[in-house]
C-alpha cells in the first residue's frame, strides 16, 4: 500500500497532505479521534500530534502490522483489526470519526451503514468526517491510477468502461465516487447536520456533526 503513496505525482502528493491538513484543523487537544481505514499508519502519525489520543482501525492484519512498526513509538495511538460497519466501541466514544481518501467508496460496504456506525460512535457534539474526490481533481485522479496500474499496483485501466468519476480496471477493480447529492441521501435519516465542503480543488469533504438525542 506504502508504494501507491510514494509513486504518487506532486500534484496527488499535495491533494493527500490538503485531506490530513483539513482534519487537522478540525481537531482540538482534548479530542480522541478514531480514524477508519487507517491502512500502515499515514495518517495516523500526522493526527497524533494534534490529538489527546487516536485510534486505527483496519481489516488488513498485514497493514496494521506495519502500522505498528511504524507507530509503536508513539504512545498515544491505538491499533485495532475491525470492520468499520460493525465497530467494537461502546456509544459516543470518539470526539472525531474520520473515513477520508474516498473510504466510502474503498471499503467495499455499504455506505449507508458506514455512515450509521460512524455516527453511533461519535460523541454529541463531535464531527464525523467523510471524504470523496472533487470533479475537479478527474485528470489528476486518472494519472494517479494510471501510474499505479503501470506499476503492478493494480489491473489495467478499462477506458472504455472508466468515465464520469468511476474508474474500472480490468482486474475487477472499480473505483467509484460520492458526489453531494448522494451524501444528503445516504445521511437524511440521522440526527445530525450535514455541511460540505471542497478542499484544494481535489477532496469534496462531508462533515457530520452529531446533535444531542
Amino acid at each position: 500500500m506504502q508504494q501507491c503513496y510514494d509513486i504518487a505525482p506532486p500534484r496527488v502528493k499535495q491533494y493527500l497532505d490538503a485531506e490530513i491538513q483539513h482534519v487537522m484543523n478540525k481537531i482540538s487537544p482534548s479530542d480522541v479521534v478514531l480514524e477508519l481505514g487507517c491502512g500502515y499508519g499515514r495518517v495516523l502519525e500526522k493526527l497524533a500530534l494534534r490529538a489527546k489520543r487516536v485510534v486505527g482501525i483496519d481489516t488488513s492484519r498485514s497493514n496494521l502490522m506495519f502500522a505498528k512498526k511504524r507507530l509503536g513509538r508513539i504512545a498515544n495511538c491505538y491499533l485495532f483489526q475491525m470492520n468499520a460497519v460493525a465497530l467494537g466501541f461502546l456509544d459516543r466514544s470518539f470526539d472525531v470519526v474520520i473515513c477520508i481518501q474516498n473510504g466510502i467508496s474503498a471499503f467495499k460496504v455499504n455506505p449507508q451503514n458506514l455512515i450509521r456506525e460512524s455516527v453511533r460512535v461519535a460523541r454529541a457534539g463531535g464531527n464525523v468526517l467523510f471524504s470523496s474526490y472533487s470533479e475537479k481533481f478527474w485528470k489528476d485522479r486518472l494519472e494517479w491510477f494510471q501510474i499505479q496500474a503501470d506499476a503492478g499496483l493494480i489491473g489495467e485501466i478499462d477506458w472504455s468502461a472508466t468515465r464520469e468519476g468511476v474508474i474500472v480496471c480490468r482486474d475487477g477493480f472499480k473505483a467509484t465516487t460520492f458526489g453531494p447529492a448522494e451524501f444528503l441521501s445516504l445521511t437524511s435519516q440521522f440526527h445530525a447536520e450535514l455541511k460540505i465542503e471542497e478542499v484544494d480543488d481535489s477532496s469534496l469533504f462531508f462533515e457530520i456533526r452529531v446533535r444531542n438525542s
